[in-house]
């Protein structure tokens, strides 16, 4: 029995090699399996970071990530919570402690990626197999069925752009076989394990896994495949398993979804159609494409009569009409904007009904045989025709035909029940699978998606991270020998820069992020990030106010981009592509102060004013004890004028190819310090993004309809003061109103930063993984601290050992009432609920266990 189980684990790892010969032979060329966008900046930043800390004992959170976070809660929708990517940890760990491997940096990760798969795609093809053979109990037909399943590209799709989307793929099966074992014999172990497993992996694709359970339970329950399946016993089985798988998980799935709710995304308000023709599945799909002899399967009308096969192709067929259907889509994303995700679970009832065809196809009479092949020939003629996507992709359309041609003879001349007949089928439908498998590589991925591109060459050049700039870096880090010190520096649009450079930096790109800072660069500050889009966020926007207050102490900057450096930030090394400025006027991580000011009271403040209070004190959302002192508005001041446009009625009409409006400072503005200017903009096309411009200060905004557009039109960007400053934008029409000019001579910086001057000295701090330690002598005796720490859920603070409340501080920071003369402080965080969750997790896995034993002692029923 375990010789055959290996000779299975055997064949699988060989299609799993077939099944990645081409990005093999691209690896053997120094290229990667990753893509160009989410795969370097986002997958492997992240598997370094988190390996990083896991391997210092900090599994909860990293001042790395962005401005600060917790990576169980924001990283939970990506690896934190990954029993994979745990068991990779603990492998590479145990490597290099045994001195095989000498480094885990950003290319180790991008080079383990295509033997991470290819184990991976092993796993899968055999827990498949396995769920297979113990419905149709023939082995050909299972290991077929896994194969249409593994390796559909939807797996290699996911597994190259968003690595970790594929983990789900070993928990649907596994899913599928918990069920059918309650149907079959009442025993909810598999069950137990396969939705606690599902659970503690990924909340999302559990979201997406329950839809399917929900789909798959109907059909379970309507085409009853065993007669004595009793419908109420199971259903209560199977409600309170999954509760207990709910208990069981708790430690891993809550935070996670604490983390997903307490991230912020706009409303994705465009209409979303209940139909839409949007791609071809047999032939131009991207996300996946149907295996032609599934056509032949829809019509071979006497194997309808078998109840699994029936309930496969009837939920095959929902399945397809679900994926032109945009309004299903955004179920399945969580009733946001479409997004096809659900097509592996196609893929795998697809694999369960070629299976079952298998194993019954030498039974079938020959005249159902023939009317089958030729139904399918009229489909594919007829989706052909009446596609113009399939006529312009001609090439594919005759790949395809082909591969129907060869399975059609095939199906035609198999009428003999001869073993070495039936595994020549298999072969040529694992086959074609393992084509098609490549050609999409090769053209779709590689080509179409220029993830040819990625290689150990570009990896170690300046467009990711060359040697000049991660030098630069590393002397930055030396000159400061503050290990808190962060550096604004991010490489073109990749927010993790800090992550695979390894510095403390202000820049991160997450799906879920910390809400408070979301809306403190969306909202409360209105910090232009030089891109406007979702899911992250970048830089101060050479505001210095903002970067003292942050603790921000360098600015590096490529040479050949547009920029003007922060006010007060002086020029401290140079090299030839690059420039670094350091903050002249830094103010200590630990602030301290009496004055108060309330959100309330700056509700209709500007930002500077906002800059202003959070500088002279701290801002709190409780009331206040002093007033703020409103930076004066001079827009009326100023003289403006159109450039090859036409502006009227707050709408901006631009004519020439770029054009917009010069503004006429008066001479005090001109000639001191910076401005702040903010106004309204909106481009009326829904369709088309555009480029800003104020001065040298250059920023992108998404068109109208953009799933990644933040949703907030009102922008504030701070340029040097000159004479004329000009705001220009592309040929269009905008909405461009509210527009306001404010002075900033930085003389309330200066006093602030004088101010901490004077108490230099009086305060330790320290971090070490989820903790801050800080020794700070209250000589002014000031009623607050305030740290450059995001506030979140999970912070447990002790001020002279007695526990205190922590506030939010400045809007999205850690503020505490502190006490006259020393003070000790210790900063603790661990995600939010982590104790009761874990006893919950403990309870639950000891009534299942008790609760899974007591039901495998009962008859089946």
């Amino acid at each position: 029995m375990m010789k055959r189980k290996w000779n299975i684990i055997g064949l699988c790892l060989i299609l799993a090699l077939l099944g990645h010969f081409f990005f093999l032979y691209e690896y053997t060329q120094g290229r990667y399996m990753t893509g160009d966008g989410d795969g370097i900046s986002q997958m492997l930043p992240f598997k370094k970071l988190l390996y990083d800390e896991y391997v210092k004992g900090n599994f909860f959170y990293s001042y790395q990530f962005g401005l600060g976070g917790g990576t169980y809660t924001q990283l939970g929708y990506y690896f934190t919570t990954s029993t994979v990517f745990m068991v990779t940890v603990a492998v590479v760990w145990l490597m290099n402690a045994l001195h095989l491997i000498q480094s885990t940096d950003i290319h180790f990760w991008a080079n383990t990626v295509i033997w991470l798969s290819v184990i991976k795609l092993t796993l899968i093809l055999f827990i498949a197999y396995c769920v297979l053979f113990s419905m149709v109990q023939h082995k050909l037909s299972a290991l077929t069925g896994a194969g249409i399943y593994g390796l559909s590209i939807v797996y290699f799709r996911h597994q190259t752009f968003w690595e970790f989307f594929t983990d789900s793929m070993m928990w649907l099966p596994l899913l599928v076989l918990g069920v059918e074992r309650i149907f079959k014999t009442g025993k909810p172990a598999w069950f137990i394990v396969a939705c606690s497993l599902m659970l503690i992996n990924n909340f999302y694709f559990a979201y997406i896994h329950f839809i399917f359970l929900a789909i798959y339970l109907v059909f379970r329950y309507l085409i009853k495949l065993r007669r004595e399946e009793r419908g109420w016993k199971i259903f209560w089985t199977l409600a309170t398993s999954t509760l207990l798988s709910f208990g069981i998980s708790a430690a891993f799935f809550i935070p996670s979804v604490y983390g997903f709710l307490n991230n912020v995304r706009p409303p994705y308000d465009q209409t979303i159609p209940w139909f839409e023709l949007h791609d071809h599945l047999l032939f131009t799909s991207r996300v996946y494409v149907l295996p032609v002899i599934f056509l032949i399967c829809l019509f071979l009308v006497p194997l309808y009569r078998n109840r699994w096969f029936f309930m496969f192709t009837s939920i095959s067929v929902l399945l397809i009409v679900f994926h032109y259907s945009p309004k299903i889509a955004s179920v399945f994303n969580g009733f946001s904007a479409p997004q096809y995700r659900f097509e592996y679970i196609l893929a795998f009832t697809v694999g369960a009904a070629v299976a079952i065809t298998i194993k019954h196809f030498t039974h079938i009479e020959w005249k159902w045989k023939k009317r089958a092949v030729l139904c399918a020939w009229i489909v594919f003629l007829l989706t052909v025709f009446l596609s113009e996507r399939a006529m312009r992709n001609m090439d594919v359309v005759v790949l395809t035909g082909a591969g129907l041609l060869v399975i059609s003879l095939l199906c035609l001349w198999l009428h003999a029940e001869k073993r070495q007949h039936l595994r020549l089928f298999s072969a040529v439908l694992l086959a074609v699978s393992l084509l098609t498998a490549v050609a999409y590589q090769k053209g779709y991925l590689s080509e179409g998606s220029s993830i040819k591109e990625v290689s150990d060459t570009y990896m170690k050049s300046e467009a990711y991270a060359g040697h000049e700039q991660m030098e630069l870096i590393q002397l930055i880090q030396s000159l400061s020998k503050d290990p808190l010190a962060r550096i604004d520096w991010m490489n073109g649009v990749r927010n993790n820069t800090p992550l695979f450079e390894g510095f403390q930096g202000m820049s991160v790109y997450s799906s879920i992020l910390n809400k408070h800072l979301l809306n403190f660069y969306w909202i409360d500050l209105q910090i232009d990030m030089g891109r406007e889009s979702v899911s992250r966020y970048a830089t101060m926007g050479d505001r210095v106010n903002l970067y003292s207050l942050t603790y921000g102490k360098y600015y590096m900057r490529d040479k050949m981009m547009s920029y003007s450096p922060p006010s007060d930030f002086q020029l401290i090394l140079d090299s030839e592509h690059y420039e670094v400025y350091e903050n002249t006027r830094p103010l200590p991580f630990a602030r301290t102060t009496s004055t108060i000011y309330s959100e309330a009271s700056l509700q209709h403040a500007s930002v500077l004013d906002r800059e202003h209070a959070m500088l002279q004190g701290v801002i709190l959302d409780k009331k206040g004890n002093a007033e703020m002192d409103h930076s004066p508005n001079r827009v009326k001041d100023a003289n403006i004028h159109t450039e090859q446009a036409v502006y009227e009625n707050s709408v901006l009409d631009v004519y020439g190819e770029t054009g917009g409006l010069n503004i006429t400072l008066p001479d005090d503005m001109a000639h001191a310090g910076d401005v702040y200017v903010s106004f309204y903009i909106k481009r009326t096309e829904r369709n088309v993004g555009f480029q800003l411009s104020v001065d040298r200060y250059v920023t992108s905004r998404k068109s109208n309809t953009s799933i990644y557009k933040t949703g907030v039109n009102e922008v504030t960007i701070r340029v040097p003061a000159e004479r004329i400053l000009s705001i220009r934008v592309p040929k269009g029409t905008y909405e461009l109103s509210q527009l306001k000019l404010y002075q900033e001579p930085y003389r309330i910086l200066k006093q602030a930063y004088e101010k901490e001057k004077q108490d230099d000295g009086n305060q330790q701090v320290k971090l070490q993984n989820n903790r801050f330690t800080i020794s700070y002598d209250n000589k002014r005796g000031d009623d607050y601290m305030v740290l450059p720490v995001p506030y979140e859920k999970g912070w447990d603070l002790t001020v002279n050992g007695h526990q205190t409340n922590i506030e939010k501080a400045n809007y999205a920071f850690i503020g505490f009432p502190i006490e006259k003369g020393k003070n000790d402080i210790e900063l603790t965080y661990y995600p939010p609920y982590i104790r009761i969750l874990v006893l919950i997790s403990l309870i639950s896995l000891i009534v299942a266990i008790l609760y899974a034993r007591r039901k495998h002692k009962k008859y089946h029923f």
